[in-house]
């Protein structure tokens, strides 16, 4: 049997995908965002890394996340971010009747997926190309017409910075059918 390896490069960036267990349509809920948020900002204190992007949607989030040099434990960081954010919601996402015998043994909720995808960003080319598809991401799942009507995402914070245009997302759509 293969064993899957982790492409491990310390200081590089990743782009993430991390999805809710069973597709749960359940992340953008005012408490998984706030569990998030807070889990985010403790494990950051104590384990630094700069989030590029992100985009949270109902079932999945994606996001790029540089480390810092020296340092290339980004598992870490998710286990401890999915338990915190597990346990400060448990009350209210916790489905007894979805709890396996292997999910008592891993000690895992009912909230997220056991694992996640990882892609180390290779170059300047690559990164944007994941940070255009985070941003993306609402549009082309159906949730919003515009990049910039999706409130969870930090398309807002590169449109603040000058990356992307108020339309971006209208004109990305229109040069790729071959309007423009």
């Amino acid at each position: 049997m293969l064993r899957y390896r982790r492409a491990m490069a310390a200081g590089s960036s990743y782009f993430f995908t991390v999805v809710a267990y069973r597709r749960q349509s359940i992340l953008c809920d005012e408490a998984i965002r706030n569990a998030l948020r807070a889990s985010i900002e403790t494990v950051r204190v104590a384990r630094p890394f700069v989030i590029d992007a992100w985009v949270l949607l109902p079932d999945h989030l994606h996001c790029v996340w540089t480390l810092p040099d020296g340092d290339a434990d980004f598992s870490t960081r998710w286990m401890i971010i999915k338990r915190a954010v597990s346990l400060a919601c448990r009350e209210n996402y916790r489905r007894a009747d979805w709890v396996t015998a292997s999910k008592l043994k891993h000690r895992e909720s009912t909230i997220w997926q056991r694992r996640f995808w990882e892609h180390q960003i290779r170059d300047e080319n690559d990164f944007a190309r994941h940070v255009d598809y985070i941003h993306f991401n609402p549009v082309k799942h159906g949730y919003v017409q515009r990049a910039v009507d999706w409130p969870h995402s930090t398309f807002h914070r590169y449109m603040r910075d000058g990356v992307y245009a108020h339309d971006w997302a209208i004109a990305m759509e229109s040069a790729v059918l071959g309007y423009d």
